[in-house]
């Protein structure tokens, strides 16, 4: 009697293990495509996009989108995106999973929802996206990057920040100083979405995965051929 209900439990915690993975995969999938809509949609309007010239300089992109106005109030752990890295000859690598936590600007953005993008610029950037926490402001330089086709009116902050940050709220799209933020691998949604423990070094920088066909659409987004295409 006591073998059985031991098999019992562990069937059906099995069943339950199962169940939130499944729930956490979904998740992901959900993460991926609303970021890929976001870029399309931003993409779709160039004289209300990131500056070709920056995207095409940018070392890494990190997209959070569909934050909620309610989360900058309550938790502190609020944002919830995925970032890539691109190399000239190997393009983008496999999607990282990101979380953004709570900073002091959080009040200050309106709207029910505000979609975030974050490039990193240069190589002093680079190892600072991939630590544990990164204090936004603080241990990283950021600054709200130009909108438009051209970038060649930046600022003397923007030009040397390490990261460039943007938002869309009700519509408007426009740089925006993340200072306060804090930045962190989702270590997580990483372990679950590639069935085993691996580092955002190895997902970005030493691509130790291949992009699974779920992030194809996302990845596309980033080249932003798809987008141009769509547009016509």
């Amino acid at each position: 009697m006591k073998k059985t209900w031991w098999v019992f439990t562990a069937l059906a915690l099995g069943v339950l293990s199962s169940g939130v993975v499944k729930a956490s995969l979904e998740g992901d999938r959900d993460r991926l495509e609303e970021a890929r809509l976001m870029l399309t949609e931003i993409h779709g309007s160039p004289d209300k996009d990131i500056p070709q010239e920056l995207w095409e300089k940018a070392r890494c992109v990190v997209v959070i989108p569909s934050v909620k106005k309610a989360a900058f109030i309550v938790g502190g752990e609020y944002g919830k995106g995925v970032t890539s890295c691109h190399d000239p000859a190997q393009g983008w690598s496999a999607p990282s999973f990101t979380l953004l936590e709570k900073g002091s600007w959080g009040f200050q953005i309106g709207g029910e929802t505000v979609d975030l993008i974050l490039l990193v610029m240069n190589d002093s950037g680079m190892p600072k996206l991939l630590s544990d926490r990164v204090a936004l402001g603080a241990e990283a330089s950021i600054a709200g990057g130009p909108v438009g086709r051209d970038a060649r009116a930046m600022t003397d902050a923007q030009l040397k920040a390490e990261m460039l940050s943007y938002s869309r709220a009700q519509g408007l799209f426009a740089g925006v100083s993340l200072t306060g933020g804090y930045l962190k691998p989702d270590r997580d949604e990483n372990k679950e979405f590639y069935g085993r423990t691996i580092s955002a070094r190895e997902i970005l920088i030493d691509r130790a995965v291949k992009a699974p066909p779920v992030a194809e659409p996302f990845l596309r987004a980033l080249s932003r051929d798809l987008p141009r295409k769509e547009s016509r």
